[in-house]
């Protein structure tokens, strides 16, 4: 998983790290399709946490397209609030939620 700041989709440096990563079992297993899971916390409206969700699993994505992965092997969809990985009403539980998951697609 890759996480976000508040409010953001954008790429933050330490994701960075875990996106090459990716990137290289990407390219060392060609054959292999992924899908990027956006997640939110559980602040704000539906709709928006789920358009924030997206754009979250879009960047991501581009992340990995301009690393070279071609973007016909990456799919994305957004659950927003709806999958949480933490119940807790903090900061540090609201932090885990914001994420953009990764799931090796057969």
């Amino acid at each position: 998983d890759v996480f976000f700041d508040f409010d953001q989709w954008v790429v933050q440096s330490e994701a960075k790290a875990v996106l090459e990563k990716n990137a290289r079992w990407l390219e060392q297993n060609p054959q292999a399709k992924i899908q990027i899971e956006g997640h939110s916390d559980e602040r704000g409206t539906d709709e928006y946490n789920l358009a924030l969700g997206e754009r979250r699993a879009k960047s991501a994505m581009n992340f990995l397209a301009n690393l070279g992965i071609n973007s016909a092997r990456i799919s994305f969809i957004s659950y927003g609030e709806e999958k949480g990985f933490c119940e807790d009403k903090n900061e540090a539980c609201y932090q885990k939620n914001r994420r953009a998951h990764f799931v090796v697609q057969k």
